[in-house]
């Protein structure tokens, strides 16, 4: 297909395969020059496989990912027998607050590191143009479709270069044409920062390797000797392949040496498919167990057969099915930017031009995301997604569940992708299992446990290399806590009582761990000893800085939580009422919220001085957001001290951080704080720049910047834009509940709310215009609106309330319902 008439087939073709093709406010990244940095280039991916495609003209570079490429194995059972004799004397040295000698025997409880992602490989097309240059050149990513296109022109052809990782195919396909026959003469090679050997197999390039048995992280000597950790069972490494397939139109195909040789064809068609051995979180990646060669070659095989058209309509009806649930237009009457550069559009903003359409491209972005990197079992979206270029990856690339890992799964309802979620609940099963041996060998507990980093292999005792890790981050116990919300969050998105019914063990021992963690203090009040509040130290005697104490604020939070939810799954469930009263009973008993003297909810248990006024993480509101026990409904006091903690935390940060506090002045219902912070997340960062800080917030490709490259911040990003348009706590739906004066008119169609009601919202002026709410499974609905509104055809009018006005109804599975302002 000519590369001039490839949008207009690609429109022909959405359409016909009945797909709405609705208003498009700048789905597409563009750029005029390649990539130089790995942050400029653009990702696709199918959910296992991953690509950063350059867009280079003369070599192009495809960097490559496999969800579960990782080092390492299985996690080892009882792996520091000794860690269990320290925990009576951290209490004893809490209780007596000695919190030096807390913080050194903490250290002493403390296991192996945990794995990282590993880099897959690059594949790199070179053709030779000598010394003529493109006299046109654009890349772009257009994430309605998931196409990567590099389009340039040499010496009056017009090459191009489409890419896609398609679902369907369970492989990458890209394709290389030009305007004139016989023009394209390519050489293909791949390598790989892993052990690797490559060879010509059936006209395919392929390359074979194997993971490290351990990668220590980034954060410790890099000059030393990884540290292999003996497995009882054996295990020496994970096993992979790579295979790219040419199919040529014309030409001539030759081998010289370990690299396909393609001159003078009409047109290109590359099959790129990768497997491991990974056979799951408990087996050896080194057994026989998996045939990675099967699991890559097999996809090719069936995919090479096929049409690039027919590949191409496969993978937009899946892409498409998932993607185009949800659209969002803000502000449709500014200057349309959809024709700039993405940089540029991006230097521009941060000047303070105004690009709603960019606001709208970044929230769209992160759904683009989630479903380009959520797709693979017992692997969900890392701490990069699915893209990753380093041997040591920041933080190793792996599950941070301190509150990153949760983050990538916050827009995964609300923006009704809830299909993407069975990765992270695949990951929390396979948690609870090791979690449940770390629980009993570390603590002599019940229930099961997991700290502050995990991996592929499920690892969930506290990281640090016994003794070597800072307890400020290592020694924090509230992750299987916090990942049971996310089960209980998809009941109420969905409302499926079997699913409920399946992870309610995994709740409940999440909340078993808990009541044997909890010791009661001098006044009676359950509290956690030892307590962090992550990464985070505070004052005490004289300026010291205090990391172990008892009770911080976000333990506190987030068991309170838990327990709320348990009883709740317990109730739905009708079982369980002796556990259930247990649950009641301890959550009555846990130590209150506390106000400190500047007005602030503390973050310790006694009001300490942070050591950093300013720190990125703003753990101790967990309470507000994700969790709603503290809200302006219904805790005003409580919400009044949440603001106040916002405000002393100031409103700068890393990106994730800044994405974390949109949500939070969202469940405010600070609309104007909450776009200050968002439109920070925008801040154009860029590696290669001095005159742009290394700062919070994107780079050039629209990747959150911590920096460096995090993409917890993009779907955070993402659920913000939700939460400052539509929630869903307190058992009701908030319409437009924190609206920045700055988005004075736009729709947001297809997002979900709790009970599974799926919901558009039009607005003009800063105000509700209409909304349309299917109800997919029935049932009680209440709405609220900061203005008063009507249930139309039922004839219902709302009720003035102390917050804005409300009505509640009776709602017919499969029905819609429209809500208009009371006139």
């Amino acid at each position: 297909m000519p590369y001039h008439s490839f949008q207009k087939n690609l429109f022909l073709l959405l359409t016909l395969t009945g797909f709405s093709v609705f208003a498009q406010q700048d789905l597409k990244l563009q750029y005029n020059q390649p990539a130089v940095e790995w942050t400029e280039a653009l990702p696709i991916g199918n959910g296992t496989l991953g690509a950063m495609v350059f867009g280079r003209v003369d070599s192009e570079l495809i960097q490559l990912n496999e969800a579960t490429l990782w080092s390492g194995g299985p996690v080892q059972k009882n792996i520091n027998p000794n860690a269990f004799q320290n925990l009576a004397l951290i209490r004893e040295a809490l209780k007596a607050e000695d919190f030096d000698k807390a913080y050194n025997l903490t250290k002493n409880m403390q296991g192996a590191y945990s794995e990282s992602f590993m880099p897959l490989g690059d594949l790199i097309l070179k053709q030779d143009f000598g010394e003529k240059k493109p006299d046109f050149y654009n890349r772009s990513l257009d994430i309605q479709t998931g196409l990567a296109v590099t389009n340039f022109k040499v010496d009056g052809v017009n090459y191009k270069r489409e890419i896609f990782a398609s679902a369907p195919a369970k492989c990458i396909v890209m394709k290389l044409s030009a305007d004139q026959l016989k023009k394209l003469s390519v050489s293909i090679d791949a390598s790989s920062l892993l052990k690797n050997q490559k060879e010509i197999q059936n006209q395919s390039l392929v390359l074979k390797g194997k993971a490290p048995s351990h990668a220590d992280p980034n954060y410790i000597d890099y000059n030393k000797e990884p540290v292999i950790y003996d497995d009882p069972a054996g295990c020496r490494g994970m096993r992979f392949e790579l295979i790219v397939k040419p199919i040529v139109k014309d030409g001539t195909v030759s081998y010289e040496g370990n690299k396909i040789v393609i001159k003078n064809a009409s047109e290109i068609v590359l099959f790129i498919s990768a497997a491991t051995s990974f056979n799951g979180f408990d087996k050896c990646p080194d057994s026989q167990g998996k045939d990675e060669h099967a699991f890559a070659e097999n996809p090719i095989k069936k995919a090479s057969v096929k049409k690039y058209d027919n590949l191409v309509k496969e993978h937009l009806q899946d892409f498409q099915k998932l993607f185009n649930r949800v659209s969002l237009q803000l502000n449709e009457k500014e200057t349309n930017k959809s024709n700039l550069p993405t940089d540029i559009r991006l230097e521009q903003y941060a000047k303070g031009e105004k690009d709603a359409g960019l606001e709208a491209l970044f929230f769209q972005y992160g759904r683009y995301l989630l479903i380009s990197s959520s797709r693979t079992h017992n692997a969900p979206a890392n701490l990069q997604g699915i893209w990753n270029n380093k041997l040591r990856a920041p933080w190793s690339s792996n599950y941070t569940t301190n509150i990153n890992l949760q983050m990538n799964y916050w827009p995964v309802e609300s923006a009704s992708l809830s299909e993407l979620f069975f990765p992270l609940d695949d990951f929390v099963k396979n948690v609870s299992v090791t979690g449940a041996e770390t629980a009993k060998s570390y603590y002599h507990a019940n229930g099961w446990v997991l700290h502050h980093n995990s991996d592929i292999w499920a690892t969930t005792n506290p990281v640090g290399d016994f003794g070597k890790g800072d307890p400020m981050w290592a020694n924090w116990y509230m992750g299987a806590n916090w990942l049971s919300r996310h089960l209980w969050e998809h009941y109420q998105y969905t409302g499926d009582t079997e699913y409920l019914k399946k992870v309610y063990p995994i709740i409940k021992g999440a909340a078993e761990f808990s009541l044997d963690w909890l010791q009661q203090d001098k006044n009676g009040y359950l509290v956690t000893m030892p307590s962090t509040s992550p990464e985070n130290k505070y004052f005490y005697d004289g300026k010291k800085g205090g990391v172990v104490t008892t009770a911080s604020t976000m333990d506190i939070g987030i068991i309170k939580d838990l327990f709320e939810n348990t009883s709740q799954a317990s109730k739905i469930l009708n079982i369980d009422a002796d556990f259930r009263q247990k649950v009641d009973k301890a959550a009555n008993q846990l130590l209150p919220f506390q106000i400190g003297a500047k007005g602030q909810l503390q973050e310790w248990y006694k009001d300490f001085e942070d050591e950093d006024p300013h720190h990125r993480h703003t753990s101790h509101l967990y309470a507000l957001h994700p969790a709603n026990l503290i809200s302006p409904l219904n805790t005003p006091e409580l919400a009044s001290a949440a603001r106040k903690t916002l405000e002393l935390r100031g409103d700068d940060g890393t990106g994730w951080s800044l994405a974390w506090k949109v949500n939070m002045w969202a469940r405010l219902l600070d609309g104007n704080h909450a776009y200050k912070l968002f439109k920070n997340q925008l801040r154009l960062t860029k590696d290669n720049d001095p005159k742009y800080k290394r700062q919070g917030g994107c780079y050039p490709n629209l990747f959150d910047a911590h920096p460096p490259f995090q993409i917890d911040g993009n779907f955070a990003g993402t659920a913000g834009v939700i939460e400052m348009l539509l929630q869903s706590q307190n058992n009701e739906i908030h319409l437009l509940p924190a609206l920045p004066d700055d988005w004075k008119e736009g729709e947001i169609k297809g997002i979900t709310a709790k009970g599974n009601f799926t919901v558009n919202i039009k607005w003009n002026d800063g105000k509700m215009s209409q909304t349309k709410m299917v109800s997919n499974n029935g049932g009680t609905c209440k709405i609220r609106s900061s203005e008063p509104f009507i249930i139309e055809k039922l004839n219902i009018k709302s009720e003035k309330s102390s917050i804005g006005y409300t009505a509640v109804f009776e709602t017919k599975k499969g029905t819609s319902y429209i809500i208009n302002p009371l006139q």
